[in-house]
């Protein structure tokens, strides 16, 4: 019997899920020491460390509409330019840091990519800046509105090189989730070694780990 997830892909076509993802209790979200997680349009608290849990109805359209939005939902923070390599586009992906001390990730729909588990990211579409398109990506896959907080690393993948920030939670719904993502979950840091495995993000991993 197929599983759908229950937003279709860019090109309008149903997503079958294999092996769907299981969703966690009401009260593991509550627990800081627990990972939690949510698959699409699954139920979530109200409200999660003091921010409600709503959909984020108003979220930018376009790539101009993102490009704003990066200027005014970022802290202010410097980066160094990017690091670059032959034929291979630049992308950008957010590590998003709860306030409990847990960290959000996401589950690619049928582990596209070879991830299991990953954090959300995506190369930029013409005309997008690096911010934009890393808080355009944490929407689309995680269902979060976030505001990035700081520059984490580049990581040179087999297809791109991907710069991450880190990023807080202001709102957003992780249950809306786009077809992209089969789960959210959030995660305790001294889990994140063994639930996000692929060698492209051990970067990702050793530079959050360096923040302490």
């Amino acid at each position: 019997m197929k599983s759908l997830h229950p937003r279709n892909d860019d090109a309008g076509r149903q997503v079958d899920l294999k092996a769907p993802s299981a969703p966690t209790s009401l009260e593991s979200w509550g627990d800081p020491l627990e990972r939690a997680t949510v698959i699409p349009d699954g139920p979530m608290p109200t409200n999660l460390n003091g921010i409600d849990v709503r959909s984020w109805t108003d979220a930018p359209k376009n790539t101009a509409g993102w490009n704003r939005f990066a200027g005014e939902q970022t802290e202010d923070f410097t980066e160094p330019p990017m690091t670059t390599a032959p034929s291979k586009p630049a992308a950008s992906g957010v590590v998003i840091l709860e306030s409990d001390g847990r960290v959000w990730v996401v589950s690619p729909s049928n582990q596209h990519g070879g991830y299991v588990n990953t954090f959300p990211k995506g190369k930029l579409d013409p005309g997008m800046g690096l911010r934009a398109n890393a808080l355009k990506e944490a929407f689309e896959e995680s269902g979060l509105q976030v505001i990035l907080t700081g520059f984490l690393c580049d990581s040179v993948r087999s297809t791109s090189v991907t710069r991450y920030y880190t990023a807080r939670r202001e709102g957003g719904h992780p249950a809306d989730m786009c077809w992209e993502s089969q789960a959210v979950h959030l995660v305790p840091r001294d889990q994140l070694k063994s639930f996000v495995t692929h060698p492209n993000d051990q970067v990702v991993l050793q530079a959050l780990a360096a923040l302490g």
